[in-house]
């Protein structure tokens, strides 16, 4: 295969660089190729040098329905000639949040605003107030932004800051457990279940590595919050809208006290939600502050009502079933042509991808990272370089857009990158 243009894309980072730190406006970016696209559309991107990539990172995520979506398009083009945002509630809000409460079918009430980050901490600061408590479960792995009171990395087994400058203190109030391990989370709250305000969870893991809940686990998770009176929060930022209309919630069948929403509700616009019963939902009218000049803008409303609505009438979910189904399926047959251990693992909506020995699934953090993830981290710009878009951390996303040529496309190109890995 020659070599890919990226003369523009180098100049650009070069220039980049100067502008801001790591020439990247997240940090997530560091880790990835350096390359500069100029548009998007459907599973397709094209960069500053013409190159075309099938997408499997869709912006890590929130587009579901390809890039450009024309409804979505339309909706916030239409909603925008009319204004911004107000400074008061506007006719849009209404209706994009009976469509979305009626699709995840659970909750009463929801406040929109910006980021899952934002959210979750609306979600924690929430069930702080209703149970007068301090103390957050969470899991190892699991991710809720990148704010000091959250931001979490293990090494060797112990967990703590991810961050230089991160306040350690901000992480008192956090018991950190491994992820599909009941008992640890009954023993805890046993002893401990006065003091705990809520049990915050990926329902599944998919910020890192894909991992499924093992049967039963999330239902006696439930059973355990309302055993000790803890609020029940999933962090569906990923798996919201994703996994079924209904998200995890609907996937699994529990229902949480709270849950946090993002990425696919919007059709790629930058809106998150929480969600949940009128009851304790009631205090953010009340005493418990959670406040946001963007939150609810038109633009935004408008994008959830328009993505909520294709998914409701053209629902993508068989058609990413199989999708999803038959590129994991390609992957691990490549693989065993190649001679090489690679794994696969998740939903075909979300799936993990990376190189270890063994056959059996990754049921936790401390499993993930007993994989060789800095291989497959290394082959991503091999796989880049011959036009696959994917991240580093090794998930792949599958979205409406996606069909049989990108299929074909995507094993005709993971193919011979690597033949080109084998060379050298």
């Amino acid at each position: 295969m020659a070599a890919r243009a990226d003369a523009r894309s180098r100049a650009l980072q070069a220039r980049a660089v100067e502008l801001t730190p790591g020439g990247v406006h997240s940090n997530v970016r560091l880790t990835g190729p350096s390359v500069f696209f100029e548009r998007g559309k459907g599973a397709w991107l094209w960069d500053a040098d013409g190159n075309d990539y099938v997408d499997y990172l869709l912006g890590q995520g929130p587009n579901f329905l390809g890039h450009a979506h024309d409804d979505v398009i339309t909706a916030v083009d239409a909603a925008m000639r009319r204004g911004g945002v107000f400074g008061s509630q506007h006719v849009l809000e209404n209706e994009a949040g009976e469509l979305f409460l009626d699709s995840i079918g659970w909750a009463d009430r929801v406040r929109f605003c910006v980021s899952g980050t934002e959210a979750d901490q609306a979600a924690l600061r929430l069930a702080r107030a209703v149970t007068g408590r301090t103390k957050i479960i969470r899991f190892e792995g699991h991710y809720h932004g990148w704010l000091d009171n959250v931001l979490i990395k293990t090494v060797d087994g112990v967990t703590g800051p991810a961050s230089a400058g991160q306040s350690a203190h901000q992480l008192d109030d956090s018991i950190i457990l491994g992820f599909n391990d009941a008992e640890a989370l009954a023993a805890v709250l046993a002893e401990r279940g006065a003091e705990v305000a809520a049990v915050i969870l990926e329902p599944m893991m998919c910020n890192s590595g894909a991992i499924l809940p093992v049967d039963g686990y999330l239902q006696r998770v439930r059973e355990l919050c309302t055993e000790h009176g803890a609020m029940l929060i999933f962090d569906e930022v990923i798996t919201g809208f994703r996994l079924a209309l209904g998200g995890a919630a609907e996937r699994f069948g529990v229902t949480p006290d709270l849950a946090v929403y993002g990425k696919a509700m919007a059709g790629g616009w930058p809106v998150a939600a929480l969600a949940g019963r009128a009851e304790p939902m009631a205090r953010f009218a009340a005493d418990v502050n959670h406040s946001g000049t963007f939150n609810s803008s038109v633009p935004a409303c408008a994008a959830v009502s328009a993505a909520i609505t294709v998914l409701r009438q053209e629902p993508p979910y068989q058609r990413i079933e199989e999708h999803g189904t038959r590129l994991m399926d390609g992957l691990r047959k490549l693989g065993a042509d190649h001679d090489l251990p690679l794994r696969v693992q998740g939903l075909p909506a979300a799936f993990h991808v990376g190189f270890g020995a063994g056959d059996g699934p990754v049921r936790d953090y401390a499993g993930l990272t007993a994989l060789d993830l800095h291989r497959y981290a290394d082959l991503v710009p091999i796989l880049v370089d011959h036009g696959i878009w994917v991240a580093p951390r090794g998930i792949w996303y599958v979205s409406a857009a996606h069909g049989d040529s990108e299929l074909t496309a995507v094993l005709e190109r993971l193919d011979a990158a690597l033949t080109a890995a084998e060379r050298g």
